[in-house]
Order: structure tokens, then sequence, then C-alpha cells
């Protein structure tokens, strides 16, 4: 019986195997796709928003719009800056015919005093011959020599033969830089009031000398 099944239904058996088999090897073609789900077809026929997005063209493969062309023939709208700018005003001041030297070098320092120094010797120069030659003319003395006349150097903020100032020499706090009339005897440092005064007693001879460095003066601390 079971051998007599197995030869009725042996050749219908092995094709019914055959085409599944077919069919589970076939691989899936890009034109064929899958049929959307009922929720998909749902939302594409109720909603245009979604369908849009399911139809719409795969990315890069549409073209940007050119931009419009500007006309250049259209009027330019000036701005505020530009209509209180007083930059292509007429500047009645200044020389039309003014032709900037491009050779000319800028002098540092050293040749601006020199030139300084040289134009007031010369002027002292002149003085003392005009003197000379006056006195030569008039001014004789009893003896019969000449008044000699001392040179006139006035001093100026130049010359370094400037005469010192006849002044006391200002002193400072060594802590806090104000004006200071008072003297420590222990540690030299100068101090402006009491307050600064209970500061100095507490420092070390270290810290003393290096105030005293500070200001320039040989620290010899006691």
């Amino acid at each position: 019986m079971l051998g007599h099944d197995e030869g009725k239904n042996g050749p219908q058996s092995d094709e019914r195997f055959n085409e599944t088999r077919s069919n589970v090897q076939r691989p899936i073609t890009s034109d064929r796709r899958p049929a959307p789900s009922p929720c998909q077809r749902h939302s594409s026929a109720s909603d245009p928003l979604a369908d849009a997005f399911l139809n719409r063209p795969p990315k890069g493969t549409t073209k940007k719009k050119p931009a419009p062309a500007v006309d250049s023939a259209t009027s330019h709208t000036p701005t505020l800056a530009e209509q209180l700018s007083f930059l292509h005003l007429p500047r009645p001041f200044k020389n039309p015919a003014y032709a900037k030297n491009t050779n000319r070098r800028t002098k540092n320092l050293k040749a601006v005093l020199g030139q300084e120094r040289e134009r007031e010797r010369a002027e002292r120069e002149r003085r003392r011959l005009a003197r000379e030659e006056q006195e030569r003319d008039v001014a004789m003395d009893v003896d019969g020599t000449t008044a000699t006349v001392e040179e006139e150097d006035v001093p100026t903020y130049t010359s370094i033969e400037a005469p010192p100032s006849f002044l006391p020499q200002r002193h400072y706090c060594d802590i806090t830089g104000l004006e200071a009339p008072y003297t420590d005897p222990r540690t030299g440092l100068r101090y402006h009031d009491k307050s600064v005064y209970d500061l100095i007693k507490n420092l070390s001879p270290s810290v003393a000398k290096d105030y005293l460095s500070a200001r320039g003066v040989n620290p010899i601390v006691k």
C-alpha cells in the first residue's frame, strides 16, 4: 500500500518540490516592487503630503534653477552711511596741484636732535659775532682792553648741559609709592604714615632687602 502510493504520487511530488525550490532560489529583480501595505495605501489615499513624499524623485536628480540675472541698469539705492559720508564731497582747503614727494624719508630721533642742536649752535654763534662787532666799535675799557661778554647759554629741554634743580628731592614710600616724610632706622625703608609703619615692623630682613634693592639702594639691614 505504501509502495503503491509512492509510485502513484512520486512524479507529482517531485514536480511540486522542484517548483517550490525554483521559487525560493529565484532572485527578486529590481523591476518587481513589493506591494504596499494596507497602512501605506490608506495613508497615500487620504494624505496628499504622504503621497508626495512617497512619489518624490531621487535625491540629486533635480536641477537647480539659475539665479535671476541682476539688471545693471537699475539704480542703486544709497544707504544711510553713504548719504552721510563726506568722502566724495569737495575739499577746498586742499591744493589740487599738490604732488607728494616719494623720495622723502622720515628722520629718526637722532637726526632731529642733531639738527636742533646745530640750529641752536648756529644761533649762538651769530649772536656772539654780533656782540663782538658792536663792542669793537663802541665799548672799550679804561686800560684799553675790550670788554668781554660771557657767552649766553640758554638751557632747553634738549640740552644735557642744563643746570640741576634747586628744589629738594622728594622721597616716596617704598611700600605704597606715596610721599614718604618718614624713614625706618632699622630697615631704612621709607613709609607714608603709621599704618605703613605697622606693616614694616613685621617684615622679615629678606623682604626688607628686596624693597631696598627695588629702590636701588645697597641693602644693609641691621
